[in-house]
Order: structure tokens, then sequence, then C-alpha cells
């Protein structure tokens, strides 16, 4: 019996930081993309996701309401997600934490960190 790999959806607007984090999660992790909040919300109620690495600024539907939004449906409520973000004001942590995130990363993301955090919430 082989051990089922981890899946990550990576939801981020900017093709560049999809490749990137992709190319970082290549190998080790299983990985959907997702290029906005509202396709990041429909990938999720179709297909069996690990962790969220979530973007904070896209048009439409912000990172922060895309976790709200996770939190507040049942069967996704506990799922870890990890935001990214250019951001690293204290209270733009402050803030996406209390949207419910499981952790905040800046950008651009340190492979070393990146690979910490989900360490930590994926056994």
């Amino acid at each position: 019996m082989t051990d089922r790999r981890h899946t990550i959806l990576v939801v981020d607007d900017t093709p560049d930081s999809i490749m990137a984090l992709c190319a970082l999660l290549k190998g080790t992790y299983d990985t959907k993309v997702a290029i906005n909040g509202e396709a990041a919300l429909r990938v999720l109620h179709g297909a069996s996701v690990d962790l969220v690495l979530l973007d904070v600024v896209m048009p439409g539907l912000d990172g922060y309401e895309v976790c709200r939004r996770i939190r507040a449906t049942p069967g996704l409520a506990r799922l870890p997600v990890v935001f990214l973000s250019a951001r690293d004001a204290p209270e733009d942590t402050a803030r996406a934490l209390a949207a419910g995130g499981t952790a905040v990363l800046a950008k651009p993301v340190e492979p070393e960190r990146l690979h910490a955090v989900l360490a930590r919430w994926l056994g």
C-alpha cells in the first residue's frame, strides 16, 4: 500500500506566482490551481484538498473573504489555509489570522519556510 501524497490548492491571480509555487511543491505534493477566489471555492467543492496556499490581493473575492467562506463551509472549516502576502505589516498578518488563516508567509516565499509550514500542518 502506498502513501497518498497531500494535495495543495494554489490560489493566486498572477501566473508567475503560480508557476513558482508549483515548482517549489513539485515532487513532494500534488497541486491544484485556481486563478481567483471564485475558482478556488469551486475547486474546493469538487476535489479533495489538504491545504490551501492563498494569495491575499486578488480581483473579485480577496483572500480574506475566500478564507471566511472556507471557514463557514461544513467539511472545509478545519482545512489549513496559509496566506501568501506581499504585505507584511503586523496589522495585515492579524487580519489574515482573524479571517481564519492558519499561517501567513511573506512574498516572495522562501522555500525553506514554505516547506517548514507545510510540514507543520500536513505532518
